[in-house]
């Protein structure tokens, strides 16, 4: 079996040296640390953690409520908050966010194996709550759960899927809006091969695209963006030169 690989996101690189040395004395595989946003971004694209260890205070203009938000809505893998203080202001963000666990500092090495392996288990527990409770997906439909009903959308009268913080937006040829809890790159990775990701926020069908450049994708009138990230591969995989 392969150890949990766990990214360490802390500004202060003392503290984070001494996480990660905590860590691999746990058995983890210990990723290099990150010092703020963008650092731990670059590193979670490349390496791909299971769970994050996020400092809720970083340098920059971005903070790790930030960064959980991200993970959330475009990896989704599990986070643990860790800090040494904060404000009210920041402790709603906090709560908004939903974190499986929450570490104070200075905190003792048993506290820390704890809120790892308790945020892995609930993560794993939503995952396979969210296929049964929220959405079912078959050959050519999807059953979205709505008011205690699963209502059957044909995959092909998708337009385009949104991101919105903990849910995915689905639109329909017939202008209909359908909202389903869980990530867009979850849903996305099991849909079949007409549906491409265009953005960190979207997902296309293509058989409903009606025209296309370097920015964006044209459905029926609205502007899809096409991210900096996805061009290419999009470009490529249409065959559009």
């Amino acid at each position: 079996m392969s150890k949990v690989k766990i990214l360490v996101v802390e500004d202060e690189m003392v503290i984070a040296d001494n996480i990660c040395l905590i860590l691999e004395d746990l058995g983890y595989e210990v990723l290099e640390p990150a010092i703020n946003y963008e650092e731990a971004l670059e590193m979670i694209e490349s390496e791909r953690p299971d769970i994050a260890i996020l400092d809720i205070q970083l340098g920059g203009r971005k903070d790790g409520v930030d960064l959980a938000w991200t993970i959330k809505e475009q990896f989704d893998f599990p986070f643990i908050f860790l800090t040494s203080n904060a404000d009210a202001g920041t402790i709603e963000r906090v709560k908004k966010v939903a974190p499986p666990a929450y570490l104070v500092k200075p905190f003792k090495k048993d506290d820390l194996y704890t809120s790892i392996e308790l945020a892995l288990h609930k993560y794993a527990e939503q995952k396979n709550e969210g296929k049964v409770d929220e959405e079912l997906l078959i050959k050519d439909a999807i059953f979205i759960k709505e008011k205690n009903l699963f209502h059957k959308i044909k995959l092909e009268d998708i337009r385009f899927l949104k991101s919105d913080h903990v849910y995915v937006e689905v639109y329909t040829i017939k202008d209909q809006k359908h909202l389903i809890r869980g990530s867009l790159t979850d849903l996305s990775e099991r849909l079949p091969n007409n549906f491409y990701r265009t953005h960190r926020s979207f997902t296309i069908n293509v058989d409903h695209m009606d025209a296309i450049n370097s920015a964006y994708v044209l459905m029926n009138g609205e502007q899809i963006p096409i991210g900096k990230n996805y061009r290419d591969d999009l470009l490529k995989k249409i065959r559009v030169e």
